[in-house]
């Protein structure tokens, strides 16, 4: 008996330091992605934080969502050795960033994704798995001069770039080693862009790095991560609409706003709407009661499909509720007009069924769109909408109130009581549930009330008591 207890306890210890050894083992590396004509934001909320990200859930995850039914290019750099860790610890190093062209890339595409962990056995079997399940074509590139390559373009092709390696004696060499693979990121990914190209991008690495720790600056580094944080943030002013006079009336603002019709023609009117006078604003409307929002781009005309101008609105009403015995305000509807078509036929029509505040605030939500998991979903009215896909970051609007040309206090979508708060509550409440029985169930212990005594006579008990 004690042979085999022993026997079993040896198994359990030799399963425990196997699992023990698979966690430690599990090495992970950021990734870093943008694209060209694809929408990535609504990736993240299918991604947890805090997990590694698998070899199985990547693959999935680029050819469910990332690649669609007609895949695109995708350009992936790989460095020897990369970790987080790099982007802020060398994020303004000295006068100049190293990261400063992939930074550049990511704020000016379409759509960008960071991955923090992924596991290194997904990034070294990326190339063939892509070979052998896509049939895609691996272009191995040795130079950044796209020119010398021979690319065919009757299927999608993955550009194999292995950037320098990264010797980190010191810092100062591994800072200009990262600024060398960030130039040569920066001229590739250029050249497609002249060459009209569409790419999805990636740069990570085969593996994890540990980057010297130099403690004269680690307290800075909570401020150059704020600094970032706010840099991102205000990296497009809102759009101020005064309708003809010196009274700003609607205000909106967002990190991203896309449309993609027939699942294929991404357009990006970020840039448009928040940093060049590319949009109209003049078709807005302003009263104490509606308001509409009217966003029109000239000059959209593209090879696959005949837009040549789009309009965009925003009707909004504000009504007072006796319920509340205040005003609220809410978004009911977004309509898409394409080449000016409304005149004899209807637009496109979103019902929009939860985008309502106080009439004195703004309404603020990190995505909005026609997406399922999105915060926000925009339903379609009618069958052209079903043919139009909206993607919108950290959307944020204000019709009514505006004083000071600023938002008001904005009203969220997320709710307070969120998946993780419902789940500590629960628990809590099972435990708490438990400890009650417990301790009830200890309150209500009795003894005997009788005892029999060994050197006395045998204690009778009666059948009847």
């Amino acid at each position: 008996m004690a042979r085999c207890s022993a026997v079993s306890w040896g198994q359990l210890l030799y399963v425990f330091l196997v699992l023990c050894k698979e966690t430690l083992s599990l090495a992970h590396v950021p990734m870093l992605l943008w694209s060209t004509d694809r929408s990535l934001h609504g990736l993240a909320k299918t991604l947890h934080e805090g997990h590694i990200m698998s070899r199985d859930k990547l693959y999935l995850l680029l050819k469910d969502t990332v690649l669609g039914p007609e895949p695109t290019n995708i350009v992936l750099f790989l460095q020897d050795t990369l970790s987080m860790e790099y982007f802020t610890r060398y994020n303004n190093f000295g006068n100049e960033s190293p990261f400063h062209n992939v930074q550049e890339l990511l704020e000016t595409s379409s759509s960008s994704l960071v991955l923090p962990a992924v596991d290194c056995h997904a990034v070294s079997h990326f190339s063939g798995h892509l070979q052998k399940t896509l049939n895609w074509n691996l272009v191995n590139v040795d130079s950044p001069d796209i020119s010398k390559l021979r690319v065919n373009i009757s299927r999608p092709n993955l550009f194999e770039i292995n950037l320098p390696p990264i010797r980190r004696k010191d810092e100062l060499p591994t800072q200009n080693k990262l600024m060398e693979n960030d130039e040569i990121i920066g001229r590739f990914l250029r050249s497609l862009q002249q060459q009209g190209i569409p790419f999805l991008a990636i740069y990570t690495a085969k593996q994890p790095s540990q980057v010297p720790v130099r403690y004269d600056i680690m307290w800075h580094r909570k401020r150059q991560l704020m600094s970032v944080e706010s840099e991102v943030i205000d990296l497009y002013p809102p759009l101020n609409v005064t309708n003809g006079t010196n009274t700003t009336c609607i205000l909106f603002y967002a990190t991203n706003f896309t449309l993609t019709v027939n699942t294929t023609i991404h357009m990006n009117l970020t840039n448009s709407t928040f940093l060049s006078d590319g949009v109209d604003t003049n078709s807005s409307v302003c009263s104490d009661t509606n308001a509409t929002l009217s966003l029109k781009y000239t000059n959209l005309e593209n090879e696959k499909i005949d837009i040549k101008t789009l309009e965009i609105r925003f009707l909004m009403t504000n009504m007072f509720y006796t319920g509340s015995s205040k005003n609220w305000f809410t978004l009911d509807f977004i309509h898409i007009l394409q080449d000016n078509r409304d005149a004899e036929d209807e637009p496109a029509i979103f019902n929009v069924s939860t985008i309502y505040g106080p009439a004195e605030y703004s309404f603020h939500c990190p995505l909005v769109g026609t997406e399922k998991h999105y915060d926000v979903i925009l339903i379609p009215a009618n069958e052209k909408a079903k043919n139009w896909k909206i993607d919108i970051s950290d959307f944020q609007i204000q019709a009514f109130n505006i004083e000071n040309n600023v938002f008001s206090y904005a009203s969220d979508c997320t709710s307070f009581f969120t998946p993780g708060i419902w789940m500590g509550l629960v628990t809590s409440l099972i435990l708490l549930l438990i400890l009650t029985y417990g301790i009830h169930m200890i309150m209500n212990l009795t003894t005997n009330s009788r005892f029999d005594d060994p050197k006395g006579p045998a204690l009778s008990v009666p059948q009847t008591e």
